[in-house]
């Protein structure tokens, strides 16, 4: 602990007061359209309200879902969702075939809308070039055929095509910009893909392929030479490449795989907050009211010492909102219990240190040895109790639904930031103040005089 110095203390503490306070402060972000996001404190579903869609999954050709499918279609959905940066998604499924989800404070409705509802199944298909023209690679003159070649976004319209292989090749994607600057998908095939892409790519050159979605054309080139590493690039056509909606869209849809059956949206509603700015409001008095209270005990209890825990409560209430802001951390109703719980740990550490302080000044030590001693014996405890709620913490998080996440989340962020006020920075404060010899006296820190006298006669 000695490697912290009240500076550095100093320096995180405006740091955090500034991600609080400061408006318009942003962090780069890749899946931001602009590359980079805005710092703001999020507020869930119940306190801000959102979106709610109900999708119904269809049969195919007869095939009706099982719940097994209809459970796999929930999983690929909500790694969707989560892709998309929206924090604390709820995705159920609701009977037999109904899939609801509920998205807090959306900020494009429309595009997620879209990629939820995409099936996302991807072929690549070879497009004959006596019915679709070729060009010649050495001279780039192009050969038409009967048929155009489909534009992008046109329906491909031909059934009697074969797809070469499909998106369940696909081995990885990620959004890359192309030699001319241009954002496209840049893509990695599994092996069985890689040799029959090389293989055809190498015996047609000048033909063209279409890259298909659900059968929409996303892109239809030609073959400018063989493609023989396994890798490639879906551009946007028509020399303009994706916008950054579409081609994040579109590696999300490639990265999680498509649907096993199609899935029908049959009903959107806005949803209000069913808590809403009066609860918000009458939960911030009450905290308020709350910590006065932990304040006012703190100090009439540990006198000097309670004013130093807190000023270290203070200190860790703006680390970890600071740090809801930078993750972001979405507050819902259980996420403001996690951080009162935590609010509740955070004190509980320092009524330890301070009790155990007090036993070492009852029994004769002066002030600086019975603080370091205090801090020293309670550390053990203190490990104890965080590790154990941290352990509950985890475990909530990697197995809990979405809301059970926020709460853990909430509760370890604060686990986390209260053992290093409690110890570190608490530690750091008092140091500073029993080196003057005006705070030297035990009863600043809560001990009795009557315990000294007591102790003081027992020795006598």
């Amino acid at each position: 602990m000695r490697k912290f110095t009240p500076y550095m203390i100093l320096a995180v503490g405006l740091l955090a007061l500034a991600i609080d306070l400061l408006p318009n402060l942003r962090l780069p972000d890749s899946r931001a359209p602009e590359g980079t996001r805005l710092i703001e404190t999020k507020l869930g579903l119940d306190l801000r309200g959102g979106l709610r869609v109900e999708y119904q999954v269809q049969p195919v050709e007869g095939v009706v879902a099982t719940p097994a499918d209809v459970a796999t279609i929930r999983d690929i959905i909500e790694r969707r969702v989560n892709s998309t940066g929206v924090a604390e998604p709820l995705v159920q499924t609701q009977g037999s075939d109904r899939i609801i989800v509920e998205l807090p404070g959306v900020s494009d409705p429309d595009a997620i809308r879209a990629l939820l509802g995409t099936t996302g199944r991807l072929d690549f298909v070879p497009l004959p070039p006596e019915t679709y023209g070729s060009v010649d690679i050495g001279t780039g003159q192009a050969t038409p055929g009967t048929t155009p070649v489909p534009a992008q976004g046109a329906p491909l319209g031909d059934d009697t095509l074969t797809p070469l292989f499909s998106g369940d090749q696909i081995a990885s994607s990620s959004v890359a910009t192309d030699d001319v600057g241009q954002r496209v998908v840049a893509f990695t095939l599994k092996p069985e893909g890689a040799d029959l892409f090389a293989t055809y790519t190498s015996e047609n050159l000048g033909s063209y392929f279409a890259i298909v979605i659900d059968g929409t054309v996303v892109s239809a080139p030609y073959i400018q030479s063989a493609i023989t590493g396994g890798e490639g690039q879906i551009s946007g056509g028509g020399g303009a490449g994706f916008a950054f909606e579409e081609a994040n869209s579109l590696v999300t849809i490639l990265k999680f795989g498509s649907l096993p059956f199609p899935i029908a949206e049959i009903g959107v509603t806005d949803v209000k907050a069913t808590l809403g700015a009066a609860f918000l409001g009458q939960a911030l008095f009450a905290g308020a009211v709350g910590i006065l209270l932990v304040f006012l005990f703190m100090l009439f209890h540990y006198r000097l010492a309670g004013a130093v825990a807190s000023v270290a409560l203070v200190f860790y209430m703006l680390i970890v909102l600071a740090l809801f802001r930078l993750v972001p951390v979405t507050l819902t109703l259980a996420g403001i219990a996690g951080f009162v719980l935590s609010i509740g740990m955070a004190v509980d550490a320092n009524i330890l240190i301070f009790e155990r302080t007090k036993e070492e000044l009852r029994v004769g030590k002066g002030i600086v040895p019975a603080v370091e001693a205090g801090f020293s014996r309670a550390w053990n405890s203190i490990l104890d109790s965080n590790v154990s709620s941290l352990i509950t913490a985890f475990i909530l998080f990697y197995f809990g639904s979405s809301t059970i996440k926020g709460f853990a989340l909430v509760l370890i962020i604060g686990v986390l930031c209260s053992m290093f006020t409690a110890i570190t920075v608490t530690r750091i404060i008092l140091r500073a103040v029993i080196s003057r010899p005006r705070f030297a006296s035990p009863y600043l820190y809560g001990v009795a005089k009557g315990d000294l006298e007591a102790t003081e006669a027992a020795r006598g």
